[in-house]
């Protein structure tokens, strides 16, 4: 909503900290401030330019003000026109070149200003590529992209805003009282008494309508809240069902009043401000004028019209940045919790990342794969958010340290698996739902990494392989299928960004889906849609094969690759793993028993351990869990004449 003469609540006398800002205000340290400048640093140069237009800018502006009293005093009462020309014309010009030195500033600043939010993004995006999985599945992704975002976007703010405002305001003022003393100190002192009664006002009613903008804010989140819930799709069907169309418009007339009513309150608020204002003020030059007039007719002193109207001028001058001083602190207090937000992130440990040493072999890995007494816990975090088994996750680590177990007391995930599956073989994990199935296949590709025991890959500690090789020999199938929004080609040439068309073409053609492909009008080029929601779940499940068998790994990984999907589907996925799971290395994670059966042997999960192992004859007969999973999940996927 715009306000007389543009002072909302964030405009001079109303920027008031929220209750949660003066409950999180950030405690500034030298260490801190040291680090929000040392961005600064590399820029220097400009720094300095900057804060030399700054001073210039200043004194060229005030410059006007000053001449004033020539204009009036040798131009006009003078009846000099050659002296009035002159020091109009001076005025313009000085007039004119403070504004094109702001220019200048202004450009110098913003240019200052997008290169470290340049960095600062390039920083944090690096940073976080190297974060862990589970900062991701247990941070909140809003919250990560608002970092990356809004957070960096604000730091601009506060260097073309706040800190150039803390500068250009001081130096004004500076040289405003020096004017003002110059001229006369008599003046200038009553000047400087009277200048904070003009922030009286404008704080009090700032405050004021501070309340009224929050209130009224509520007040738009709860309408905003009542139309996305009423006019999205399923709530308006709700709504229809249950017939609550007239509840619904009398929830939203009731919440609609109520903003009007704040908005008018917040509007008048604002005219008895600038009344009150205004009023404050005039009073500052009349008793200028009314000293000075004392000081030249009684008192015979050394003052002349145009100096007390240069006075006059100065003290108006004067009011703008003394107000915006007072207020600084508001904008500070919320800078330094901006740059303390940015730094939460940057500090967050890398827990997976290459040894020192890290190997890379050379040729094609076999695939091989031994957990070896593996224990792991999601909930390894001490209470400053590091990982609780950073020792326990080196190369040489056996045990997890008792610091470690002190600092944070855990449930493991998985305890003491131990497996091996051989070049060429395949093995099926199967268990209850949440017994640590997809936990184990997530320590393969170092998604995570073990608290004890370890995993090897080709007989190597995979902590000690280099981390990009290790990823590109291992290709993943899982459940939730992503998609970029983009064509087909492109998702496929995600994995392989040389591969020709012929290739693509091959891989589409062994997942089952390049008859799909082909049917479409564009072919490869066919987009996907966001996360590939032009798709079926088949279709993007088919994809996402071929995208792997494009990347050609060691080892293939199917995470329940057709567990959300209808038969139909289902079969055509089976038709395109099978192939892949009789001539590839391969781990299976599924539901369907003819998946099952065709691994080389089937470890059974519960609770985080491996409680049966065997093929499926064996085990079905054992009457443990494989034969209750088969009784209550896979029995019915036998055709009837198997039963007999």
């Amino acid at each position: 909503m715009a306000h007389p003469g543009g002072h909302g609540p964030g405009g001079p006398g109303g920027r008031f900290l929220t209750e949660e800002e003066k409950k999180n205000q950030p405690k500034v340290t030298k260490a801190l401030l040291v680090r929000v400048f040392s961005y600064l640093k590399p820029y220097r140069k400009q720094l300095s330019l900057v804060l030399l237009l700054i001073v210039i800018s200043s004194v060229f502006s005030l410059a006007p003000s000053i001449l004033s009293g020539k204009i009036i005093d040798e131009g006009l009462i003078g009846q000099n026109l050659r002296a009035l020309v002159f020091y109009i014309a001076l005025s313009l010009g000085v007039n004119f070149a403070s504004h094109l030195i702001g220019v200048a500033e202004s450009y110098i600043n913003t240019w200052i200003a997008q290169h470290i939010t340049f960095d600062m993004r390039n920083a944090m995006f690096s940073h976080l590529q190297k974060m862990p999985h589970s900062f991701f599945t247990g941070s909140n992704q809003g919250d990560i992209i608002t970092r990356m975002t809004s957070d960096i976007d604000g730091v601009e703010r506060v260097i073309t805003g706040t800190f150039t405002s803390i500068l250009s305001n001081s130096i004004t003022l500076v040289v405003a009282l020096i004017a003002m003393y110059r001229k006369n100190w008599i003046l200038a002192s009553i000047g400087v008494v009277i200048v904070p009664l003009f922030t009286l006002p404008t704080r009090r009613a700032g405050k004021t309508r501070w309340d009224l903008t929050r209130q009224a804010q509520e007040c738009n989140d709860e309408i905003n809240g009542i139309l996305n819930e009423t006019m999205s799709v399923s709530g308006q069907l709700l709504v229809k069902l249950f017939g609550k169309e007239a509840y619904e418009y009398e929830r939203y007339r009731e919440a609609n009043g109520r903003m009007i009513r704040l908005n008018i309150k917040e509007s008048m608020a604002g005219r008895w401000f600038f009344v009150i204002l205004r009023t404050f003020t005039e009073i500052g030059p009349m008793l200028i004028y009314l000293v000075g007039g004392l000081l030249m007719m009684r008192y015979d002193a050394d003052l002349t019209v145009g100096d007390i109207t240069v006075m006059v001028a100065l003290l108006s001058r004067m009011y703008m940045p003394v107000n915006n001083l007072l207020n600084i602190q508001v904008d500070w207090v919320r800078a330094m919790a901006l740059f303390t937000r940015i730094f939460e992130y940057y500090d967050m440990p890398v827990e997976i990342e290459n040894a020192a040493d890290a190997l890379t072999p050379e040729g094609k890995a076999r695939g091989e794969v031994r957990f070896d007494g593996v224990w792991f816990s999601y909930e390894r975090r001490s209470a400053q958010g590091e990982s609780a088994s950073a020792a326990a996750a080196q190369p040489e680590a056996g045990a997890v340290s008792s610091e470690a177990d002190a600092a944070a007391p855990m449930t493991y995930n998985l305890k003491d698996v131990s497996f091996t599956l051989k070049a060429g073989d395949c093995i099926a994990i199967v268990g209850p739902s949440g017994s640590g199935k997809s936990t184990a296949v997530n320590l393969i590709p170092r998604l995570y990494d073990v608290n004890k025991g370890s995993v090897l890959f080709d007989d190597v500690d995979m902590r000690k392989l280099d981390l990009t090789w290790l990823r590109t020999q291992i290709g993943v199938v899982s459940q939730e299928t992503y998609l970029f929004n983009a064509s087909i080609r492109e998702n496929l040439l995600y994995a392989k960004p040389d591969a020709t068309e012929e290739e693509m073409i091959e891989a589409c053609k062994k997942a089952n889906i390049y008859d799909f492909i082909s049917a479409q009008e564009t072919g490869l080029d066919t987009m996907v849609g966001n996360r590939g929601l032009k798709l079926s779940g088949g279709e993007k499940q088919r994809i996402s094969i071929a995208r792997v068998l494009l990347k050609d790994p060691a080892l293939f990984i199917f995470d329940e690759a057709t567990s959300a999907l209808d038969s139909i589907s289902e079969a055509k996925i089976q038709e395109a793993i099978e192939p892949i799971i009789n001539s590839r290395t391969s781990i299976l994670i599924a539901h369907r028993l003819s998946t099952i059966l065709s691994a080389d042997e089937i470890l059974v999960v519960k609770d985080g351990a491996i409680v049966e192992r065997g093929t499926h004859e064996k085990l079905v007969n054992a009457g443990g869990v494989y034969t209750e999973l088969y009784e209550t999940q896979f029995k019915a996927q036998v055709p009837a004449s198997d039963h007999a």
